[in-house]
């Protein structure tokens, strides 16, 4: 089978693609905010549903107007409950504290020239600076696609449909490959929708599935997500400016056309 294979036989087998040292390596930023952003909602929500357990209700935990509420309310509570959530808040303010300093450090990358794929994927209106580090590290930036199937079926956004004998059924999405890209791409379709109204793709969605229900447009989300990062790898590959994308400029906005 290796010598079909080299022989041009592509499809005797499927290639694993495994990412080299330094390119898992490069993913550790953007994993790491991921966790330390779910821990700082977590303890925010902890510090939240301990107050409501004592009928205290505040707007928001943290920063300078939270500092004042706590100091003017936490006598009111049992000194456990105090010191539990007083420790809720070290811990909170370390969690903001190491997401501000990886933030920083990206936007350092970025400006200084160092990622240009990820510079220029920011570009685009609708994509900021930390969801195309996260494209550019979780799929751009190592693997090598040939056509738009690969990219769709990296992503899990390729349809997975069943035949046998008369009966034929559409399994929606198969939902494999790279979870974090995946669920990235519909965050950024909907943000696509919002800040790339005068695009082909986002006037291909109000077309398909604007005038439908709920259930309906988020179907159609995915297909725009799909159709998306197809359009972005050959942005990436090509040079390829999506259709009625509009650029960030600081001095204008360029259209492609």
């Amino acid at each position: 089978m290796l010598m079909r294979y080299y022989a041009g036989e592509c499809r005797v087998w499927a290639v694993a693609r495994i990412p080299t040292p330094e390119q898992e390596d490069g993913r550790r930023v953007h994993r790491e905010l991921d966790r330390l952003r779910q821990e700082r909602t977590a303890h925010s929500n902890r510090i939240r549903s301990l107050l409501v357990l004592h009928n205290l209700r505040v707007e928001r935990i943290g920063g300078r107007a939270w500092t004042h509420w706590w100091a003017q309310n936490a006598t009111r509570l049992l000194p456990g409950v105090r010191a539990e959530i007083d420790r809720e808040c070290d811990r909170l303010t370390l969690a903001a504290s190491q997401i501000r300093t990886l933030e920083a450090q990206q936007q350092r990358e970025v400006r200084s020239g160092a990622q240009p794929a990820i510079a220029l994927l920011a570009r685009l209106a609708g994509i900021g600076a930390g969801s195309a580090w996260t494209l550019v590290r979780e799929l751009f930036g190592w693997r090598q696609f040939h056509n738009r199937r690969e990219v769709a079926g990296c992503l899990g956004l390729a349809p997975t449909p069943y035949a046998s004998g008369t009966s034929e059924v559409e399994q929606g999405i198969s939902k494999i490959g790279n979870r974090r890209a995946r669920w990235l791409m519909v965050e950024l379709a909907w943000s696509w929708l919002r800040f790339q109204p005068a695009s082909q793709l986002s006037h291909w969605f109000k077309e398909r599935f604007a005038g439908g229900g709920k259930r309906v447009r988020r179907i159609g989300i995915v297909a725009l997500a799909r159709r998306l990062s197809v359009a972005l790898w050959r942005y990436l590959e090509f040079g390829e400016i999506p259709l009625g994308a509009t650029l960030k400029s600081p001095a204008s906005k360029v259209t492609a056309t």
